[in-house]
């Protein structure tokens, strides 16, 4: 599994929302989903209020969430 961040916004009442997600996934599409699921259910947001400006693959060294950097550790 590869390690992604995900940033964009999602909006939230009437402001626009930014947010940062870090996640395990097989590929970007994967994670993309994750995302949307993640952002749905904490915030009763629809997929069309969420845009995702950027998807990155990031190297262990950069993952900021510790929950993902330990089950990256664990895979190795």
């Amino acid at each position: 599994m590869k390690a992604y961040r995900i940033t964009g916004e999602f909006r939230m009442g009437s402001k626009q929302q930014p947010f940062t997600l870090e996640t395990l996934a097989e590929s970007e599409n994967d994670a993309t989903e994750w995302a949307y699921s993640v952002l749905g259910s904490r915030h009763r947001t629809n997929r069309r209020q969420i845009t995702i400006d950027s998807i990155e693959q990031e190297d262990l060294k950069d993952i900021e969430d510790d929950r993902v950097r330990h089950e990256l550790e664990e895979e190795d």
